[in-house]
């Protein structure tokens, strides 16, 4: 904290399991330097949304929380944040942040490198092993691949082929 923060009429926010939640995706989001549309369809989808005056934002609910996440991550690195909720979140809720981040990570396409280095940060700072997360992985890249609507020939389309992540597809 340097001197002049003080003056500022910030108020500290009390980490929770829900903020840390909502600050993961804002991180994930800023990662690549621009938070596409696609990413914040899916913040909203996560946070809930309202319509209001012919647009869609955060639900009123999430709102605080939204403005408290998007406050932090501007004041605090990923690192600094890690390093004050790895202690605090269950296995469950970590488990939820990264597939969440993944999910937003994907929902424009292709994860972008500083948004794999950064959830890559995420799985070490939580503990969480490759092999044990492969599953969850797996199974998001199988929701997010949606050129086996596009494209007949994708090897997923093949005759016979069963989706299994026993064996990695």
């Amino acid at each position: 904290m340097g001197l002049f923060d003080m003056f500022r009429g910030d108020k500290a926010e009390t980490m929770t399991p829900h903020l840390a939640f909502a600050t993961s995706l804002i991180y994930c989001m800023g990662a690549d330097g621009e938070m596409d549309n696609e990413e914040v369809g899916h913040l909203l989808s996560v946070l809930g949304g309202e319509s209001s005056g012919g647009s869609i934002g955060v639900g009123a609910n999430n709102r605080a929380l939204l403005d408290a996440a998007i406050k932090y991550a501007r004041k605090n690195r990923p690192d600094a944040f890690l390093r004050e909720v790895s202690g605090m979140l269950t296995d469950a809720q970590k488990i939820c942040i990264l597939m969440n981040m993944i999910d937003s990570a994907l929902s424009d396409g292709e994860p972008e490198r500083e948004e794999q280095e950064l959830i890559n940060q995420f799985q070490t700072a939580f503990g969480i092993s490759d092999e044990r997360f492969a599953p969850f992985f797996q199974a998001l890249m199988i929701k997010n691949d949606r050129t086996v609507f596009v494209n007949q020939s994708h090897p997923a389309n093949a005759p016979g082929f069963q989706v299994s992540l026993a064996t990695g597809r």
